[in-house]
C-alpha cells in the first residue's frame, strides 16, 4: 500500500504528463501555477505526519527491547526457581546444581537472542523509515528543481520571443515611412528648390 507522500507525489507526476507541450517544443511544457502551487502545499502538509508514522515505527523498537527484556526475566525467574526447588531436595543437590546452571545458561543464551533479534529488528525498521523519507524528499527535490528549470526556460524563451517581435514591428515601421528615401528623391527632381510646371 503506498504512503500519502508516495500517492502525492504520483499525482504531480501524473499532472505533469498530463500537461500540453508549448506550441512548436517537445520538451517544454505549460503547467498551471495554481493547480502545481496546491499539489506542493498538500505535499508539504502530508510530508510531517509521514514523518510522525515512521517515528513511532523506530519507537516500537523500545516497545520490541522491553517485550524481550520481560520474556528474559521471565526465563531467568523460572530457571532460578526452579533451581530452588532441586536445591531444597537434599538428595539430588549435585544434579540439582548441573540442572540450574544448565536452565540458567539456557535462559540467558534464550534471552540474548531475543534481545539480538529485537534490536536487529528495531534497526532495519529504522533503516528503512530513514531510505523512504530520503527517496521521498529526493523524489520531491526533483520535482521541484525541474519544475523551476522549465519555469526558466519558459521565461527566457518568452524574452526571445518578444524581441523578435519587436524588431519585425520596427522593420514594418521603418517601411511605412521611409522618410529620407522620399526627401532624397524631391531633392534630385528639384535641385533648385523652385517649383516646376
Amino acid at each position: 500500500m503506498n504512503s500519502k507522500i508516495e500517492q502525492l507525489i504520483e499525482e504531480i507526476e501524473d499532472y505533469i504528463d498530463s500537461c500540453k507541450f508549448k506550441p512548436l517544443s517537445s520538451t517544454i511544457i505549460m503547467v498551471n501555477k495554481e493547480e502545481m502551487e496546491e499539489l506542493l502545499r498538500e505535499l508539504k502538509m502530508k510530508t510531517p505526519d509521514e514523518i510522525k508514522r515512521y517515528q513511532k515505527i523506530i519507537s516500537n523498537k523500545e516497545a520490541i527491547l522491553n517485550d524481550a527484556r520481560q520474556k528474559a526475566d521471565a526465563l531467568i525467574n523460572e530457571a532460578t526457581i526452579h533451581t530452588n526447588e532441586l536445591v531444597n531436595e537434599h538428595e539430588i543437590m549435585q544434579q540439582a546444581y548441573a540442572k540450574a546452571n544448565e536452565i540458567v545458561t539456557l535462559a540467558t543464551r534464550q534471552a540474548q537472542s531475543i534481545l539480538d533479534a529485537a534490536t536487529m529488528q528495531a534497526n532495519d525498521f529504522r533503516a528503512q523509515a530513514l531510505q523512504y523519507m530520503d527517496d521521498s524528499l529526493g523524489s520531491l527535490e526533483d520535482i521541484v528543481t525541474n519544475a523551476m528549470n522549465d519555469a526558466s526556460a519558459h521565461y527566457e524563451n518568452l524574452i526571445n520571443s518578444m524581441n523578435s517581435y519587436k524588431e519585425l514591428i520596427q522593420s514594418n515601421r521603418a517601411q511605412l515611412y521611409p522618410v529620407d528615401a522620399l526627401e532624397e528623391a524631391a531633392g534630385e527632381e528639384n535641385p533648385e528648390g523652385t517649383a516646376q510646371i
